[in-house]
Formats: C-alpha cells, sequence, structure tokens
C-alpha cells in the first residue's frame, strides 16, 4: 500500500509540476496584435520571457523576423528596426518600426522583399511564405551598426 501511495505522490507531483510550468509559460503575454492595412502583426521579445512567448508562438505565424546586430563572439538582438514588407508585385504590404527584436506577420502565400533599417543602415531578405510551411529571416547587421561598441 506504501508503494501505490508513493507512485501516486510522485505522478501528482509530476502532474502538478508540468501544470505550473504551463500556467508560467502562458503567463507571459505576447505583444498587441497590430495591422498594417489587411496584415496582422506583432513584434517584441525584450526580455528572455517575451522572446520564448514569441518563439513558441512563431510556429502559428505564417512569417518571423529576427533582428541582430553581429558581434565579435555572438550576435546581440536588435530592436526599434524599421520594416518594410513588398509582395512580389512591389506592392508595401507591411510597414512598421518593430518593438523588438522579432515580427511576426501573418501574410498571404507568396513571394517577398523584406527592407529593415536600423541607425540608417537597410539590410534586405527575400522571403516564400507557403501554405502550412512558416518562413523565417534572420536581418543581420554588422557590429557597431546601433553605435554600440565594435
Amino acid at each position: 500500500m506504501r508503494t501505490l501511495n508513493k507512485r501516486f505522490a510522485a505522478a501528482a507531483t509530476l502532474c502538478a509540476l508540468m501544470a505550473g510550468a504551463a500556467l508560467a509559460q502562458a503567463a507571459t503575454p505576447l505583444p498587441p496584435v497590430h495591422h498594417s492595412g489587411p496584415v496582422a502583426y506583432l513584434s517584441g521579445g525584450i526580455g528572455v520571457d517575451e522572446a520564448t512567448a514569441i518563439q513558441h508562438a512563431s510556429r502559428q505565424w505564417p512569417l518571423t523576423l529576427e533582428f541582430a546586430i553581429k558581434d565579435k563572439q555572438r550576435s546581440e538582438f536588435a530592436a526599434d528596426v524599421a520594416v518594410k514588407v513588398h509582395d512580389a508585385k512591389g506592392h508595401c504590404v507591411l510597414e512598421t518600426t518593430a518593438g523588438g527584436p522579432f515580427l511576426l506577420a501573418k501574410l498571404p502565400p507568396g513571394h517577398y522583399t523584406v527592407d529593415a533599417t536600423l541607425a540608417g543602415k537597410t539590410e534586405h531578405a527575400k522571403v516564400t511564405v507557403a501554405s502550412g510551411h512558416p518562413a523565417k529571416a534572420l536581418l543581420l547587421w554588422p557590429a557597431g551598426t546601433d553605435g554600440t561598441r565594435s
């Protein structure tokens, strides 16, 4: 009987820990969703909790953009990036300033060009959004772009 009680207690503890972890993850809200014309998007990721929440949510968004500045040994997240996304016909479908190192956008399937500007320097990326296959692009600036040490 004691072995059964110990197993039950261990199982109950495990379930409580898993539920607590799920609640902790759910407790970190995502940044608000905005619209640029018909395109819904959110941006942020300042702080580990928000960055983790956005990365987890990115699986449900057709496009994820990540912004960083290359340092000597690693990359540092970038924020306040001016972003323009153009469709294959050259029409601007999204124009905003990213409030953090991540931007998620609900774009229809198609080919897009991303222009991201930080401290007067623009990086470009071409992305293809396919139905059911989220696209991701990293826009990386050289060290010192934002005026920090190089």
